[in-house]
């Protein structure tokens, strides 16, 4: 029995590529748009596919992933117990494919309205649950400045939601 393909697009999904950050910032034509002190910076990366349920999922992930040194300088603390900021960015070249080539490849990247639409409702939740959230400027050339605290840096990816199946089939 094999295993399954970790870079077929049924079993990838939503990507928080995860940077734990004394300060970062994002520029769009030279104007600051979005920036934070001690917190994580996460450029998100939306797959084809991708629904809330993954985005809730991925969310929940990063806001409580232990990155942060606790009394005896063990990663033992997440966002939401040190209080610290967070910066969205909006990344769809996290879904490309590298496997094969010189140039990567992108049709397991969400379309741009669905990229768009599950960036917005990401920023919207994290800004129910984290106290200073910023943002880049979805499909905007960016520049991303950053301090990385460590380096800390990890990539989560959320599996595919189950799909129930449909009893009218």
């Amino acid at each position: 029995m094999g295993y399954p393909d970790p870079f077929s697009p049924a079993v990838r999904s939503m990507i928080g590529l995860l940077q734990r950050v004394s300060q970062a910032a994002v520029r769009v034509d030279g104007a600051t748009v979005g920036e934070i002190g001690p917190g994580l910076l996460v450029l998100l990366g939306v797959q084809r596919g991708d629904t809330e349920a993954e985005a809730d999922r991925l969310l929940e992930r990063l806001v409580t992933y232990r990155v942060f040194d606790d009394a005896d300088g063990r990663m033992n603390r997440s966002l939401l117990d040190i209080g610290g900021s967070l910066l969205l960015v909006s990344q769809f070249t996290l879904a490309a494919e590298t496997r094969k080539g010189t140039r990567p490849g992108f049709s397991t990247a969400a379309a741009p309205a669905d990229g768009e639409r599950l960036y917005d409702y990401v920023v919207s939740r994290a800004r129910q649950r984290v106290g200073t959230v910023a943002t880049g400027r979805f499909g905007a050339d960016m520049q991303v400045s950053l301090t990385n605290d460590g380096p800390v840096t990890f990539w989560l990816e959320v599996p595919p939601a189950p799909r129930t199946a449909d009893p009218t089939d």
